[in-house]
């Protein structure tokens, strides 16, 4: 995956380096940190502004964990589904994360609390 797709489903410069904290970026990097696909994630004061910083986790062979990634809701089409409709995306290989009236929550903790959403982005 290149870092230009993850930039542009985060919105930041450089996907592996740092972005402004605003939106659901925090909250998305936990759960793909908690799904296995960031390393450390880290708020750090850059420049006298909060930062988010992502560590990219890689395999023996430094190839990364995250091979892809879709953003789905955009400002023009809000995408929202019902518990029974989350996508699992690649067979459930990967993770859809999706904000919910219980925060922002992977795919398979929004089924499993039973609600539904807006799908924010596909990783896989």
């Amino acid at each position: 995956m290149a870092n230009h797709e993850l930039a542009a489903a985060f919105g930041a410069a450089d996907a592996a380096k740092e972005q402004d904290l605003r939106g659901y970026y925090p909250m998305a990097a936990r759960v793909l940190a908690e799904e296995g696909f960031l390393g450390a994630v880290k708020v750090e004061a850059r420049e006298g502004r909060p930062a988010l910083v992502m560590a990219i986790r890689y395999d023996e062979d430094g190839k990364p964990f995250i091979d892809g990634i879709r953003r789905v809701s955009r400002p023009g089409r809000r995408v929202y589904v019902g518990h029974d409709e989350i996508p699992k995306v690649r067979s459930g290989l990967g993770v859809a994360i999706v904000s919910t009236s219980r925060g922002v929550l992977s795919d398979r903790a929004a089924r499993e609390a039973g609600v539904g959403g807006e799908v924010l982005c596909e990783v896989w």
